[in-house]
């Protein structure tokens, strides 16, 4: 699977250059290729420690999962943001779920455990940011909004339920 992950990180970087030679919709500056670039060596870096912890197949799919996901949601913000532009002040309370994911996976040692709890409190502050979102936004983005928080809730508490699992079938 790593070769997969980085070599699929390859091709998502090359797609924009390649995407600019075809069309003038795609206008990425140099700024917007490191920054990528920067997340999907992250993201990459993130996999092979996950790789390296997971002793079971559930533990990997919650790590793969988790993973996709904060991406995502960290690649969206920055692209579009989650709430109006990008500079919004209230994106940055949906940029610390992730980082909340990476704290949690430090102070647990990646232990399984631990990382079910950190992706109970990720899902919580995905929650959080989502009401404060919501608070804010008109009639035309709220429905967005509670889709993408229940979304997002769903698949931090699948991973948590994973992660639980891999915890009580881990080999001891």
């Amino acid at each position: 699977m790593r070769p997969l992950a980085w070599g699929g990180a390859a091709a998502l970087l090359l797609a924009p250059w390649v995407a600019m030679r075809f069309t003038s919709e795609v206008a990425w500056t140099g700024s917007d290729f490191a920054v990528f670039g920067a997340m999907l060596l992250a993201g990459c870096a993130a996999f092979e420690l996950a790789a390296r912890a997971a002793r079971t197949p559930a533990y990997l799919g919650a790590s793969v999962i988790a993973l996709g996901a904060a991406f995502l949601l960290v690649w969206a913000n920055l692209a579009v943001g989650i709430i109006g532009e990008p500079s919004h002040p209230l994106n940055l309370a949906f940029m610390a779920i992730p980082l909340a994911g990476v704290a949690g996976a430090l102070l647990s040692h990646r232990r399984a455990r631990g990382m079910a709890r950190t992706l109970r409190v990720m899902a919580g502050l995905q929650i959080v940011a989502g009401g404060l979102a919501l608070q804010t936004a008109t009639q035309e983005p709220r429905a967005f909004l509670l889709g993408f928080t229940a979304a997002y809730v769903a698949v931090w508490l699948l991973c948590a339920v994973l992660f639980r699992a891999a915890a009580d079938t881990a080999p001891r």
